[in-house]
């Protein structure tokens, strides 16, 4: 049994953060563990309340779970500060963690700030550089990158800005575009490729960013090479969207389908 540590945020919701985290993980066939940074109080309208873990607390929870059980793959999502920053980083580096999925988490979509200002910097020189794949939003990759990025030729600049701070490679979420598709694209230092999914109309997409990043670091543990794991998670978040459109759940912007797969079991 392949398994992924998922270190990030805990949303009341269920939409995103650490509950979507260990969903996907499930939905995609690994053992999932987690090290909570923050607890948000937060539904489909918005977070109304953080409290933040100690860098204490992050450090002893991922080498708890890196001593004894080991992962295949790690993600982050949540961070909040400096401080759980380096307690991550410090716990991450001395257990030589494989196939890191760095989301580099902001700002929720409802505008609730999830990274302090100030550790913006902390995030990339410590974190970057121990990471194989970041995979920033648009919104995300133009603070990251210090650039506009209103379309394609923008988004391969940030990539090539982003890369140079140490990733093994840089996945720019497209959603934020406009047009009739979702394309995504990663570089890794040499290449570019395009991963394009047909757009859905719905406001059912709280959470798609943790669920995407946990999807690729699960391929990832399974064995599938970077470009693969990509493409799989992109099919896989894609097809939790389409069937969590009509699922309503909450009066705002709702979850996707984890577990579409499993329905009429």
């Amino acid at each position: 049994m392949k398994k992924v540590l998922t270190v990030a945020g805990s949303d009341s919701g269920g939409c995103a953060g650490i509950q979507a985290d260990i969903k996907t993980m499930s939905a995609c066939g690994v053992f999932a563990m987690s090290a909570i940074t923050a607890v948000t109080s937060q539904n489909t309208l918005g977070v109304t309340y953080v409290e933040e873990m100690s860098g204490r607390s992050v450090e002893s929870q991922i080498d708890a779970v890196l001593s004894d059980m080991g992962a295949d793959a790690v993600k982050s999502g949540m961070l909040f500060s400096e401080n759980i920053i380096k307690a991550a980083a410090s716990a991450l580096e001395r257990h030589k963690a494989a196939n890191y999925v760095l989301d580099p988490v902001m700002v929720a979509s409802s505008g609730a700030r999830l990274l302090k200002s100030d550790a913006v910097r902390a995030l990339v020189s410590t974190l970057f550089p121990l990471a194989c794949l970041v995979t920033p939003n648009v919104p995300e990759a133009e603070v990251l990158a210090g650039i506009k990025i209103t379309g394609g030729k923008d988004a391969e600049e940030a990539c090539r800005i982003i890369k140079k701070t140490g990733p093994g490679a840089v996945l720019i979420k497209g959603g934020h575009f406009n047009g009739e598709s979702s394309d995504d694209i990663l570089f890794d230092g040499e290449n570019y490729r395009v991963y394009r999914a047909e757009r859905i109309d719905t406001k059912n997409t709280h959470g798609t960013g943790c669920t995407y990043s946990a999807a690729i670091a699960s391929f990832l543990a399974l064995g599938f090479g970077l470009y693969d794991a990509v493409g799989r998670a992109k099919k896989y978040v894609s097809a939790a969207i389409e069937s969590g459109a009509h699922m309503n759940i909450g009066k705002g912007a709702g979850p996707v389908d984890h577990f579409f797969g499993a329905r009429g079991l």
